[in-house]
């Protein structure tokens, strides 16, 4: 059913997942719209981010966030729309970035809102290319890969809207880009449209093989937010000093156990020790100054403005349809920044 002005949909934490996400892990649940009292504001959501950190905090266990808990509408960031404000500050039909989750309406006092104004150019981009994906790429690649020119830079996952922002802003600084995509379409569109040196199919049987390949000078920085094979077919072209920023490991997040196969816990941290790699992981809400934001915001501005850096967005139709377009998002069948159009 589409949004309604008399109707809160909340998507609630159900159960807890055992591998991936099933019917009966997320709910759809109808409640009466909430009233604002004093000091505080309705917000309708208009964009809903889908990411792969929601599938950690459907997690019972301990992590850089609390867990979502049974029964509480499942976390996310959107844009939303003030629809009646008690808030200084705000007004009706303002637009803001919100971390109310999973639903059409919420209730807030203002506090950890970002206000956009009334009238945003392409507002969903707040939830990808302007904002926490991209940012993720550009502090985590600039801030810890520390980028030279004429290094070789390899970036997982690059038509996601992080790898996507990594290997576009590290050709900006003079590198050579190998993206690792799932598809000749989406190698593609890497290379084509993005402007990476070349992209590789990781479901291919020579991948390790082909990546070699495309690496003769081996590999300065690797950008990990996948994890599994990729990971370890980047192992052994890696140089002495590389960098490894990790952003993420999306290809474990569904594991019940101990992945199948070898044990590469001593090639993997053989290969630190020996080549001396700097591998540090982030949460980009607490890793970095605040003030980094703003240098992001204006050399993001300036590089969309520019046509240095594009941007592909899926956008799926529909709050009811999110928790099977997450289950896309987690088994790497989305193609760009996967964004829920909610009302």
């Amino acid at each position: 059913m589409p949004q309604t002005a008399d109707t809160n949909r909340r998507v609630v934490l159900a159960e807890r997942p055992n591998g991936l996400p099933d019917a009966k892990t997320l709910q759809l649940q109808h409640n009466p719209v909430p009233q604002p009292g004093a000091g505080q504001m309705l917000l309708r959501t208009r964009y809903l981010s889908l990411d792969p950190y929601m599938r950690g905090r459907m997690n019972d266990a301990k992590s850089y966030a609390e867990p979502v808990k049974l029964g509480e509408v499942m976390t996310g960031q959107v844009v939303a729309e003030v629809i009646q404000s008690n808030c200084d500050g705000y007004a009706v039909g303002d637009h803001v970035l919100a971390g109310s989750g999973w639903q059409d309406y919420a209730l807030s006092d203002g506090t950890d809102l970002s206000n956009l104004g009334q009238a945003p150019h392409n507002p969903s981009w707040y939830l990808g290319i302007l904002g926490m994906p991209a940012y993720t790429a550009y502090a985590g690649l600039l801030e810890i890969g520390a980028p030279q020119p004429g290094e070789t830079v390899v970036v997982a996952a690059a038509s996601g809207p992080v790898g996507a922002t990594v290997g576009q802003i590290a050709k900006i600084m003079g590198c050579r880009v190998v993206g690792i995509a799932g598809g000749a379409e989406k190698c593609a569109h890497v290379v084509d449209n993005l402007g990476f040196d070349a992209c590789l199919d990781h479901k291919s049987e020579a991948f390790a093989a082909d990546l070699k390949d495309a690496c003769p000078k081996g590999v300065d920085i690797y950008f990990e937010n996948v994890g599994g094979k990729v990971l370890y077919a980047v192992l052994p072209l890696l140089n002495a000093f590389a960098r490894m920023p990790v952003c993420g490991v999306v290809s474990w997040y569904n594991l019940t156990g101990l992945p199948d196969g070898p044990d590469f816990g001593p090639a993997i941290m053989g290969t630190i020790l020996r080549m001396k790699v700097k591998v540090q992981g982030f949460i980009i809400y607490d890793s970095f100054p605040a003030s980094l934001f703003q240098d992001f915001i204006r050399d993001m501005t300036r590089w969309l403005d520019s046509g240095e850096v594009r941007y592909k967005e899926q956008m799926i139709d529909g709050l009811e349809h999110a928790p099977e377009a997450l289950n896309d998002l987690l088994l790497g069948n989305s193609f760009g920044k996967m964004v829920v159009k909610v009302g």
